[in-house]
């Protein structure tokens, strides 16, 4: 009797194992993929910063223009890299689609505030990125709150940064 007990309890959690860790891997392959972008990140807002001050835009528009294009190419894999079969995946690769959406919006703002053509053009530039920047917090947030659903979902715990 034990052992027809025993043997699938053994299997059920090597399959719950199994779920959880490649749904951990995915997870950290995400988080792999935006911190693979902080030193960029780090350095364009340094030089932006630099270059608001001189007001130099082309220059701006060229620093957001390459960010533009460095968040676009984590998107594009994290789009083709197929979610795992697990709980919640799909839900989870929906907010990180939309994260990284956002992070672009951010340098798409700033690519278009120095390309505009006349201070009206950029000052209309500078409201939009305004109000991109100012839910920043809120994207940070929702992709937080999908990444814990997630670990939750597949039993498994967020590594504290």
């Amino acid at each position: 009797m034990i052992k027809k007990i025993f043997f699938p309890i053994i299997v059920l959690i090597a399959f719950t194992a199994c779920n959880s860790k490649s749904a951990f891997n995915y997870s950290q392959d995400i988080v792999k993929k935006e911190q693979s972008l902080a030193p960029d990140i780090t350095a364009t807002e340094t030089k932006i910063a630099e270059f608001l001050g001189k007001e130099q835009f082309d220059s701006i528009a060229a620093a957001g223009a390459r960010m533009e294009k460095l968040v676009d190419e984590k998107l594009t894999e994290l789009k083709d890299q197929p979610a795992p079969d697990v709980k919640d995946a799909a839900g989870f690769k929906d907010a990180s689609i939309k994260y990284f959406r956002f992070i672009k919006s951010m340098y798409t703002g700033y690519k278009d505030y120095g390309s505009a053509a006349t201070a009206d053009a950029r000052d209309e530039a500078m409201t939009k990125l305004r109000k991109i920047v100012d839910e920043k917090n809120e994207a940070i947030n929702d992709m937080q709150r999908a990444q814990k659903k997630f670990a939750d979902a597949n039993n498994f715990k967020l590594e504290d940064k």
